[in-house]
């Protein structure tokens, strides 16, 4: 079985072939796909076909982006090279904002964000496609006897208006807020969400989905955020309700759970993807992925 080409030495994959490429899409970041493309666009919302096995088709796709879209994009790269053998399909995970820039300066052939677009990127010409849905887990250790917050209580945790664990039914501890860096699509959605933007007190700033899960996992006074699919089986920490709704496939699909946010495709409207990159979105987007969005963690469209 072929293996993925991703960056991460921790999942031992090889490293993939770097290839300039091009890019398109069809649609904007209003967090649902477009259906309605336009006609300078190429890749659509919507899969143009069902995907069959093709051994003529052969090439690399490289995708380039968000450390939370981790599993379902390895979970389809796999099954997508196992249904073509001759293309090889690249996952470089260098965060959300990293794959949006390499989206637009055609070093990707598709970016990988896990927030939406912002004005400035697609007045220069990106466009997003949502490929699934996400739950952004409030996690804490697994030590921790807090089971349930309220945004507001997750933006005081956040903000350090509340500073220690007793004001939320919690021990007699400090509060430790660890987080994702600066222009990572989760630290996007937690903020923009919760309404903390440019107010969150980090003792830690760290540069992967991992690394916060294990940083809590490791500090009984800790909490952070993570997406919903790296967290479970993760037996350090716990993901706590918010406002007594526990995140999961159902709470995210049917909005009851509040803190989500899309995992997108970012294309280069200007540029036309190859057949190869095509192939794989189409895939992505069709009901075979479905269920391999779905057993990653994630939330598939329908």
């Amino acid at each position: 079985m072929k293996k993925i080409s991703a960056l991460f030495l921790a999942l031992a994959m090889c490293v993939g072939l770097m290839a300039g490429c091009s890019s398109t899409g069809d649609t904007t970041p209003s967090g649902q796909p477009s259906t309605s493309p336009s006609a300078s666009t190429e890749v659509s919302a919507q899969p143009s076909a069902e995907p069959s096995e093709n051994t003529e088709l052969s090439g690399v796709v490289n995708l380039n982006g968000s450390t939370s879209v981790e599993k379902p994009i390895l979970a389809m790269a796999e099954a997508f090279m196992e249904m073509y053998p001759d293309v090889t399909v690249n996952y470089d995970p260098t965060g959300s904002s990293t794959g949006i820039n390499a989206a637009l300066e055609g070093s990707c052939d598709v970016g990988l964000a896990s927030r939406d677009l912002k004005d400035e990127e697609t007045s220069q010409g990106l466009t997003a496609t949502v490929f699934a849905l996400d739950g952004i887990a409030i996690i804490v250790n697994s030590e921790n006897p807090v089971a349930d917050l309220s945004l507001e209580q997750i933006a005081g945790l956040a903000n350090g208006t509340i500073t220690n664990w007793s004001e939320v039914g919690g021990s007699d501890a400090p509060v430790v807020l660890i987080g994702r860096e600066a222009g990572s699509g989760t630290r996007d959605g937690f903020e923009s969400i919760t309404g903390t933007e440019d107010t969150c007190v980090y003792t830690q700033e760290l540069t992967s989905t991992g690394a916060v899960i294990q940083a809590v996992a490791g500090n009984p006074n800790a909490f952070g955020y993570a997406s919903l699919s790296a967290v479970e089986g993760n037996d350090g920490v716990k993901a706590v309700s918010v406002e007594n709704v526990a995140p999961s496939e159902e709470t995210v699909l049917d909005g009851t759970y509040k803190v989500q946010r899309n995992f997108n495709f970012v294309f280069n409207s200007s540029s036309e993807l190859s057949d190869a990159a095509q192939a794989f979105v189409d895939f992505a987007l069709s009901a075979d992925a479905a269920d391999l969005i779905t057993g990653a963690g994630a939330v598939p469209l329908a």
